[in-house]
């Protein structure tokens, strides 16, 4: 029974050894395009958290271009890595990545931004995580229809700012998901105002909001929301300058921005009422377990992996973002 018992023991520890070993040899790369900004700056945190749980290899660069990006495939495949995470400075780089990964017998995921090819169209065959702007929108737009019942307006009443930048197809979606559930909870289409920007800040949501509120300067309350935080806080400055007062105001912003976080800090509530907060913590962590498990196990992520934000409001945007790994 000695003998037996130390058997299995010897067996349990080789296993465990041989595994160690296993993780020990996995190299993975994270090649993101700008190395300095904040969001990547996370991802890459996190996808150290992963590569210390599992016990592989992460090997961080930063490529601005195409020329740097066929370099980083290379030096990793000199490096012995075995595959790498990619958000691309260019989608339409696609064709060229995937040929230089295979020639250097590297498995292939990307994160944020999708691989395309000639035509356009994405490299489906090419695993890949990003964030959903659709979703995204919709809680946007959910947030807005549960904050105008809970205030008891009528929404036959109310007028929505459509701060719009339809130049980009990320603009369009999120404004879009946001108005399908105004409409879905009886938000009525004709209340519905475009404000388009001439760029995506503060300063040019502003000028476009006013323009909306000047002309229909009937309306006592108003809703907004658009690409991002600054979209909605422009709307907001706009409601401010024509003498609207925050309780009469609903903006709802995207991304989580320090501006927004700042709004959050002011003494005084604003009109500005919450933000949809993208997270970088399964973009990090998740994509590169994944490519472990697609080294070490024979395991392939799914071909699309789609995220969505979570709602911060002014008085838990704190426990929020410490939820999602950034406070």
């Amino acid at each position: 029974m000695r003998l037996l018992k130390a058997a299995l023991l010897a067996g349990t520890f080789a296993v465990i050894a041989a595994t160690q070993a296993l993780a020990a040899d996995v190299k993975i790369g994270f090649i993101v395009k700008q190395a300095e900004e904040p969001w990547f700056q996370d991802e890459w945190k996190f996808a150290e958290v992963a590569a210390k749980e599992k016990g592989f290899t992460l090997v961080k660069i930063g490529a601005e271009d195409g020329e740097k990006v066929q370099s980083a495939i290379d030096n990793l495949g000199a490096q012995g890595a075995q595959g790498f995470i990619i958000c691309t400075p260019d989608v339409k780089l696609g064709p060229g990545i995937v040929a230089k990964a295979a020639a250097n017998d590297l498995e292939v995921m990307t994160v944020d931004d999708r691989l395309v090819d000639a035509a356009g169209a994405p490299l489906e065959d090419v695993p890949h995580m990003g964030i959903s702007a659709t979703k995204i929108g919709e809680a946007v737009g959910q947030a807005i229809s549960d904050e105008i019942k809970k205030r008891g307006w009528d929404p036959k009443t109310v007028g929505a700012i459509r701060v719009s930048y339809d130049q980009l197809p990320t603009a369009v979606d999120r404004v879009e998901g946001a108005i399908s559930v105004l409409k879905a909870n009886g938000f009525p289409a004709e209340n519905i105002f475009d404000a388009p920007q001439a760029k995506t800040d503060t300063e040019a949501a502003l000028n476009a909001a006013t323009t909306v509120l000047n002309k229909h300067a009937d309306i006592k309350n108003w809703v907004a929301f658009g690409l991002n935080d600054e979209a909605a806080l422009g709307a907001v400055r706009a409601t401010e300058s024509v003498g609207i007062p925050a309780a009469n105001v609903i903006a709802i912003g995207i991304g989580g921005a320090e501006s927004a976080i700042n709004e959050f800090k002011k003494p005084t509530a604003t009109g500005f009422l919450g933000t949809v907060i993208i997270s970088p913590k399964r973009h990090g962590y998740e994509t590169a377990l994944n490519m472990y498990e697609w080294i070490a196990n024979d395991k392939a992520p799914e071909k699309l992996i789609l995220t969505a934000g979570q709602l911060a409001l002014r008085d838990d945007y704190q426990a929020v973002r410490k939820d999602l790994g950034i406070e």
